[in-house]
């Protein structure tokens, strides 16, 4: 390896050594125009996809606190005047009873037989009237459209032929003779009334079959209790007259004292309940405007960098050798 890099080094001096003495060609430098590809950076236009922000107006429920009129129980004061008993003593003439013997007509019971009138309720049959709901069949009259033919004027382009009345100069030829015509024909565009038949939409009535509710009177068989009278055997409480010996009780005056009891009016408070009238808060549910922003798509222009090739003139230097037997005069 080492005697090939010494053997590659000798080469290149001589090789270098020949050209630093060796004679130039004979030439001269020209321009010459050539165009050289190059990159340049441009902008470009996309559509890019973008979220925008809008406001949508919607109704929110908030709770609202309202002023309610309300009943409220409370204790006030009050006098009522009431009644006290009280005891008095004081003498006051008074009966006394003594036992004397008598002949006493009285008056004994005895159970006789005998029929009382009572009432018996019963169970009887009687039709109610009620009223029950029926679906009946009615007409009512509804629209239809329908399509119904017609007649229409329009009016169509058309060329017609139009005589041209006189002489009309029409040119020379090469020689000077005129030229001209007599009685010409154009054409000439008018509108021809045409009538096309269109169709055209009406409403027709017509009659639909629909179910209306209605009552109608029906009889119900229902029951009531009625009372009719029967007769029961029954024992009658009667009196007979009998005479017995009795002990009569006779009454004979004196003093005694006794305590009376009197009643003195006297006033006492109490309390009694009064509704009041107040005002009490209420939550109530209402309906608030607001404004809630939601985000939408939009295509949005934005500029991109981009490279884009082009060709630009460039004017080199070349080396144009020259030959002394040949000269074109390019010089």
């Amino acid at each position: 390896m080492r005697s090939l890099s010494l053997l590659l080094l000798s080469a290149s001096c001589a090789l270098i050594l020949s050209l630093a003495y060796a004679h130039p060609p004979e030439g001269v430098w020209k321009k010459k125009l050539t165009w050289k590809e190059d990159w340049v950076q441009v902008w470009k236009t996309v559509k890019k996809e973008a979220w925008e922000t809008k406001w949508k107006k919607v109704s929110v429920p908030i709770w609202k606190e309202v002023k309610v009129p309300v009943w409220k129980e409370e204790q006030v004061p009050d006098w009522k005047i009431v009644k006290k008993p009280k005891i008095e003593e004081r003498e006051v003439p008074a009966w006394k009873e003594v036992k004397v013997a008598d002949w006493k007509k009285i008056t004994k019971p005895i159970w006789v037989p005998t029929k009382v009138a009572v009432w018996k309720e019963i169970q009887v049959p009687i039709w109610k009237e009620v009223q029950v709901p029926f679906w009946k069949e009615i007409q009512v009259p509804v629209w239809k459209e329908v399509q119904v033919a017609d007649w229409k004027q329009m009016f169509e382009p058309q060329w017609v032929k139009m005589g041209i009345p006189g002489e009309k100069f029409l040119g020379k030829d090469h020689e000077g003779w005129e030229y001209t015509s007599h009685d010409l024909w154009r054409k000439k565009l008018i509108w021809k009334p045409v009538w096309k038949k269109v169709w055209r939409t009406e409403k027709k009535q017509e009659w639909k079959t629909e179910k209306k509710q209605e009552w109608r009177t029906e009889k119900k068989q229902e029951w009531k209790t009625e009372k009719v009278q029967e007769w029961k055997q029954d024992k009658k409480l009667e009196w007979k007259d009998e005479w017995i010996q009795v002990w009569k009780t006779v009454k004979k005056q004196i003093w005694i004292k006794e305590k009376r009891e009197t009643w003195i009016e006297e006033k006492v408070q109490i309390w009694r309940t009064e509704k009041r009238q107040v005002w009490a808060t209420e939550k109530r549910q209402a309906w608030k405007d607001e404004w809630q922003s939601v985000n939408v798509p939009v295509w949005k222009e934005v500029k991109v960098q981009e490279w884009k090739k082009v060709w630009k003139p460039v004017w080199e230097k070349v080396w144009v050798p020259v030959s002394h037997g040949h000269s074109h005069g390019w010089d």
